[in-house]
Parts: structure tokens; sequence; C-alpha cells
């Protein structure tokens, strides 16, 4: 494990000295079975594999969610055996003056969906995104396709400012019952975890009913979350995948279905690609 940013680049420099290709996987910690799933796509594609674990405080928008984010980095330690390089810097590393006056800007996709429920929220993960990627210049990063908007957003980085790194996609993984792994599932009570589930269940409808059109979909898949009164529902669109803006009601072809929903205190994210025809 690491925790400087000198340590951590002298260890890749040193790597990449032995021919050694690398391989990032950001996380905020709290691992489970989804971030592992990035560690073994890891090892397929690079030499190297380097997991950051960093609760970036310039990513939450209320300070209470930043307190409440779950800390376990010795249980996360052990779930990575077998990892090369753990990089575990504290926010005085990454941040020794205080949040950086230079950022990283989101433009409107970053202000939309995600983005308008947690101002800001996006500058600050491309921010520290940024700066790991110039810490472990990798010539792979692997980010999560359930943060689909996120995932988006690095990807418009990266070309945009031609940074050397390939982004791989990481497939959702999923609870028996659908339920997107996430780390804020530990704060689900029963009856909220049981009422979690109509998220991906108003995704398996959108994607069903998808070959009738946008409103067919969209009207199963709000079928599918009107039944269950714990659900506050934020946002629930159908998203163009190359530009994440929302499509109308005659677009066919590829979309992505996003939704967002709070349960309690605890806000959960999903989407699932689809085909819409009609």
């Amino acid at each position: 494990m690491i925790e400087t940013i000198r340590g951590m680049r002298e260890a890749v420099a040193a790597e990449r000295a032995n021919g050694k290709s690398i391989a990032l996987t950001p996380t905020l910690g709290a691992l489970h079975e989804g971030h592992l799933a990035h560690v073994v796509r890891a090892a397929e594609v690079a030499d190297i594999r380097v997991v950051s674990i960093f609760v970036n405080p310039t990513q939450f928008t209320v300070a209470a969610d930043l307190e409440r984010y779950p800390r376990t980095l010795e249980a996360d330690v052990q779930k990575l055996a077998g990892v090369d390089y753990v990089f575990a810097p504290s926010v005085d590393e990454m941040y020794p003056d205080g949040p950086t006056e230079t950022k990283i800007t989101a433009g409107k996709v970053g202000a939309l969906y995600e983005g308008a429920s947690r101002p800001g929220h996006f500058d600050g993960v491309l921010t520290v995104v940024a700066k790991l990627l110039d810490i472990v210049a990798p010539d792979v990063a692997t980010f999560g396709q359930k943060d689909a908007q996120q995932l988006f957003l690095v990807r418009r980085m990266v070309a945009d400012l031609n940074l050397p790194v390939r982004i791989e996609a990481i497939e959702t993984v999923r609870e028996d019952d659908g339920l997107a792994l996430s780390s804020r599932n530990r704060f689900l009570d029963p009856r909220e975890r049981r009422a979690a589930r109509t998220l991906s269940a108003a995704l398996e409808a959108a994607a069903s009913s998808a070959s009738s059109g946008v409103d067919a979909a969209l009207a199963a898949a709000q079928g599918a979350l009107m039944g269950e009164s714990l659900v506050a529902l934020d946002y629930l669109k159908f998203v163009h995948p190359k530009t994440f803006l929302t499509v109308d009601d005659g677009y066919r072809g590829p979309a992505i279905a996003i939704v967002a929903a709070k349960l309690g205190d605890t806000r959960l994210i999903d989407n699932e690609t689809v085909y819409l025809a009609g």
C-alpha cells in the first residue's frame, strides 16, 4: 500500500522501466463484488494493477454525505489480495492547500440528472480523476457502467484533453434479485432493500417495452415504480449514448435508460441500455 503521490509515481516508473503496462481502478473504498470485477478485468488488460482508495471530498456536495460514506480501508485491502498496488492517499496528500482553485468543468451534461441533484459533483469527480490519471499514468483505467453519466463524462474528458489512457467500461454487477451493487446499499433497512428492487424492475420494464417507442417504454418503467411508496423518484430518462442528452419522443435507436431515487436517506442510481423503436 502506498500513501504518497511521490511513492506512487516512483513505483509505476519502476514498473514501466521493466516494460510493464498498468491498469488503474479508482474507487472511494467500501469495496464490494462490483469493484472486484474491475480488478479481474484489469488483470486481463494490463500487467500491473493499481487500485486507488480515496474518499474525495470535492465530489460530495452535502457534508453529511461525506461524513456518512463508509471508510473500510483495512477490509478493502484484504479484499484486494493479489493486486500489485493500493494507492490510499490522505486528503492532505491530495489537497495540501485545500480544494484546488484549478478544476475540470463537466460542462452542460455535468449539470444534468445527477449534476442537477448534486451541483458541482462531477467537477469534483473529473478533477480528482485527472489528478489520479496524472499520478499513476495508467495505460488503461476502469470505470463502472453503473455510474453511466460519470463514465460518459470521464470518457469525454479523456478525449477532449487528449489524455493517453484507454477507458475500460465494466458491466454492472447485480444481486440475485437485480439490484445493482453499491456501497450505499448497506444503509438500506430491510423494507427499503426490498423496495430498491423496483429500480432494476423499472429498467427491465423499459427494455421490454422499448420496441413500442419512447412513450411506451417510459410508461412501463413508471408503472413499475408507482407501486412502491418507499421509492421517491428523482429522475427517469432516456439519453443518447453519444451525447447523454435526453432523446425526443420520436427517437429510434440505442439509448440508455437512467433512473435515480431515494429510499429513506439513501440515494440509488441505475441504468440499462435499450433499443427504442416504435
